[in-house]
């Protein structure tokens, strides 16, 4: 089985050129693939020459234009490379985070914010992370109580901040938070949506603490959980507009969406192959494998059916994002590829363990450190419940239910 089963011929030639520089450097750094698994599942930690070698080959840079130093392709190319990568085993959850901030960057960003940020994000050298989650508010972000109040030329912020990842690696990180306090928005009658900012905040700014949290499911990177102790960011770091934080942000998770289920997509082509592999060498009973018994064949037939419809909605999100169609049709499609890839990849880690029986629990086989993975996606970048509320709501025109 190949990923990416869609004709990239259909795409263009500078799609599926971007494919084989993907596949080109998994072989590349194929000998030292156990290495790279080990560092990634056991240590939490993911292999920096990855990341080197992603830079170098300008993967980092597709989503940022020609005039900040990079390609310009777009999200349907990144899709595809998140694609690839998981498909190999090497999901990398801080690529999407850097990648909405990015997104948002170019939609909110002054030029001055651009020409500074831009190029590093493309050449490798500045990492981001992303901080929305309280641990109070949970899905409801609207009711954070991380606050930044303006002082002169700066913000300042206190709060706290949960589940995240890769804080202790990125150079800087996209932190919203309340510029207007949500009860002065109620007593005021305003909408929700109005009083919030986007900042980017150094990582080592003073009175910025992160503690680790002991969490499963990302691989190779860390959660945290960040308190704001009045931690001052330049007025300047504030991207887009003050109190209309909320429209850059909705632009940037709708890439976030797409990525997760592209990195769904590969992480069910990733078992799927082990799993036929194995069924296809795998004798219990005489001569005959096991993969010729309907009980094994069928479960994993089903799941490709659910994986090709999956990214068939994930690449129409994508192409819909880069046509610049507006985000509330992208959304639907978003949320409907993160929905479907997530349980398709849940579906998948399973049948995988099912099918490999107990050696599917030995920990070098790493199965067992993927459905955690797998299992992450229901829950994150947001939950499945969630977003079938926005299908029924958007899609049905039913009753808000929350």
């Amino acid at each position: 089985m190949q990923a990416t089963h869609l004709n990239l011929l259909d795409l263009g030639d500078e799609y599926r050129q971007v494919v084989e520089i993907t596949r080109d450097l998994i072989r590349r750094l194929e000998p030292q693939r156990s290495e790279f698994l080990r560092q990634i599942f056991e240590e939490q930690r993911f292999p920096e020459a990855m990341w080197e070698q992603m830079a170098e080959a300008g993967l980092l840079g597709l989503l940022i234009p020609e005039e900040y130093g990079g390609t310009g392709l777009g999200l349907l190319a990144l899709t595809l490379v998140m694609e690839e990568l998981a498909s190999a085993g090497y999901g990398n959850a801080l690529v999407v985070v850097t990648s909405m901030d990015t997104t948002a960057i170019l939609r909110g960003g002054s030029e001055e914010q651009k020409q500074r940020w831009l190029p590093r994000i493309a050449d490798g050298t500045l990492k981001l992370a992303f901080a929305i989650t309280e641990p109070e508010s949970g899905t409801n972000s609207f009711r954070m109580k991380t606050e930044a109040r303006k002082e002169g030329g700066v913000y300042r912020l206190r709060g706290e901040k949960g589940w995240i990842t890769g804080a202790d690696v990125a150079d800087m990180i996209l932190v919203v938070a309340r510029t207007i306090p949500y009860a002065v928005l109620k007593e005021q009658g305003l909408p929700r949506t109005y009083g919030l900012g986007l900042f980017l905040v150094d990582r080592h700014a003073p009175g910025l603490h992160l503690y680790p949290m002991n969490t499963a499911g990302i691989e190779g990177y860390r959660q945290f959980r960040l308190v704001f102790d009045d931690v001052e960011v330049p007025a300047d770091h504030l991207i887009g507009a003050e109190h209309m934080g909320a429209q850059v942000l909705f632009f940037a998770l709708n890439p976030e969406r797409i990525l997760a289920a592209a990195t769904g997509i590969g992480l069910t082509e990733h078992v799927l192959r082990r799993a036929a592999e194995y069924a296809r060498q795998r004798k219990v009973f005489g001569d005959r494998p096991i993969g010729s018994y309907q009980a094994v064949q069928h479960p994993l037939a089903r799941i490709r059916v659910m994986q090709e419809a999956a990214r068939l909605l994930t690449y129409r999100a994508a192409q819909a994002f880069d046509r610049q169609i507006s985000p509330e049709r992208v959304g639907t499609w978003a949320n409907m590829a993160k929905y479907l890839a997530s349980e398709t990849a849940i579906a998948a880690v399973d049948r995988a363990i099912q099918t490999f029986g107990g050696q599917g629990f030995v920990k070098e086989n790493q199965l067992i450190h993927l459905w955690t993975s797998a299992r992450l996606l229901r829950t994150a970048p947001i939950n499945n419940e969630m977003v079938l509320n926005f299908i029924a709501e958007h899609e049905l025109e039913l009753p808000r239910s929350y």
